[in-house]
C-alpha cells in the first residue's frame, strides 16, 4: 500500500470529502495557504474556490460562529484553527451553542461541524502558541473529541467527523505531520469511539494519544528489548472512549501506565484512571501511574523544552515502576 505523510492524508480526505458533497466547505486563517497548515489545505482553493475554502481575519469568534450558523442550515463545514490555543476565543459559540442544540431541540436539529484545532509544541513558541488543551472539550456534553496518531486515522477520522450530523473537535499535533504510514486511496472512515491496540503485550497496558502514541511505541521497543511485554493502546476518540477495549486490556496486564500531551490535573489521565478506578479496580496489581506535562506553561527556551515534553525515557520509568523494577520517576 501507499504511503502518505500525516499532513497529505488529511488533506486528500478534504479533498475527497469536498468532492463527494458540495455542502462541505472549509473555513480559517489562512486557508489559502497551503504552508499556513502544514500543507493540509494544498490544492483545495484552486480546485474548489473562494466560495468553499474561505479565508478569513483573524477572528476566532465570528469564523466558528460562521461555522455552526452554517451547519444549521443544512451545510457541513469545516472550520479551522491553526493554533489550538486561539480557539479559546471561540467558546461560546462551541460549548454554548455548538455542543447544546440537538439536545435543546430535541434531537431535530443537527449541527455538523468540524471545529479543527491544531497543537503547535516546539520550536520554543513558548506558553500561548503550544497548548494542548483537548482534556477542555471533553468535558463538554455534546462534543465528541478526536485525537488520530497516524496518517491512516488522520484521513479516516476527518471523514468520519465531517460525515458525523453534530459537532466533532478534531484535534491534532503538528509533531505528526511529517509522519509517514499506508493511507488507502479509496474513501474510508474510522468509527469515533473506537480505539486500537498498536501493539499486544502482557505485563502492563500502556494508554496514549495523539502524538505519545508514537513516543509510547518507542517506549515499548526499548523495554521489549529487557523482557518487558507493553500493550499499547491508541484511544484515538477522547470522547467517547473506548471503554470495553481498555477495560479488556487492563484485566488482562493488571497495571496501567496512561500518556498524555496535556497537563496533569483535571486532565485525560485523570478522567481515564477515574474510569479505570471506578469499574474494574480489582483487577488492579499496582497504582495507576500518569505521565504529562508538568502543570506549568511551556517554556520558550529550546533547553527547557526538551525537559518539558515527556518522552519514551519518562514513559519507560514510569512502566518500570508500575511493575516493581524502578524506584522513582
Amino acid at each position: 500500500m501507499r504511503k502518505l505523510p500525516y499532513s497529505l492524508a488529511i488533506n486528500e480526505a478534504l479533498h475527497q470529502m469536498m468532492s463527494s458533497d458540495n455542502s462541505v466547505f472549509l473555513i480559517g486563517q489562512g486557508v489559502k495557504s497551503p504552508w499556513y497548515a502544514g500543507n493540509t489545505t494544498k490544492g483545495l482553493l484552486e480546485k474548489f474556490g473562494p466560495g468553499r475554502v474561505i479565508d478569513t481575519p483573524v477572528s476566532e469568534n465570528a469564523i466558528t460562529g460562521v461555522g455552526v450558523g452554517t451547519a444549521l442550515a443544512g451545510m457541513r463545514p469545516i472550520v479551522v484553527h491553526p493554533r489550538l490555543d486561539f480557539m479559546m476565543y471561540a467558546m461560546d459559540p462551541i460549548i454554548n451553542q455548538a455542543a447544546n442544540w440537538y439536545y435543546m431541540f430535541g434531537g431535530k436539529l443537527s449541527v455538523p461541524v468540524v471545529i479543527w484545532g491544531i497543537i503547535n509544541r516546539g520550536g520554543e513558541q513558548a506558553a500561548q502558541h503550544s497548548q494542548a488543551l483537548q482534556a477542555l472539550f471533553v468535558h463538554i456534553p455534546g462534543l465528541k473529541v478526536v485525537t488520530p496518531s497516524t496518517p491512516y486515522d488522520a484521513k479516516g477520522l476527518m471523514i468520519s467527523a465531517i460525515k458525523d450530523n453534530n459537532p466533532v473537535i478534531y484535534i491534532d499535533d503538528r509533531w505528526l505531520y511529517t509522519l509517514e504510514g499506508e493511507v488507502p486511496e479509496e474513501v474510508y472512515a474510522v468509527p469515533i469511539g473506537k480505539g486500537i491496540i498498536r501493539k499486544k503485550g502482557s505485563d502492563v497496558t500502556l494508554v496514549a494519544t495523539s502524538y505519545m502514541v508514537q513516543e509510547a511505541l518507542n517506549a515499548s521497543s526499548i523495554l521489549r528489548s529487557e523482557e518487558i511485554s507493553v500493550e499499547v493502546i491508541d484511544l484515538r476518540s477522547l470522547k467517547p472512549i473506548d471503554k470495553i477495549l481498555l477495560f479488556e486490556s487492563v484485566k488482562k496486564t493488571g497495571r496501567i501506565v496512561i500518556v498524555d500531551g496535556g497537563w496533569k490535573t483535571c486532565g485525560i489521565t485523570a478522567e481515564i484512571s477515574a474510569l479505570v478506578s471506578e469499574n474494574i479496580f480489582e483487577y488492579l496489581k499496582a497504582p495507576i501511574i500518569r505521565v504529562t506535562l508538568s502543570d506549568a506553561p511551556a517554556p520558550a527556551s529550546s533547553v527547557l523544552e526538551n525537559v518539558y515534553y515527556p518522552k519514551a525515557k519518562d514513559i519507560i520509568k514510569a512502566v518500570k515502576k508500575v511493575i516493581g523494577k524502578g524506584t522513582t520517576i
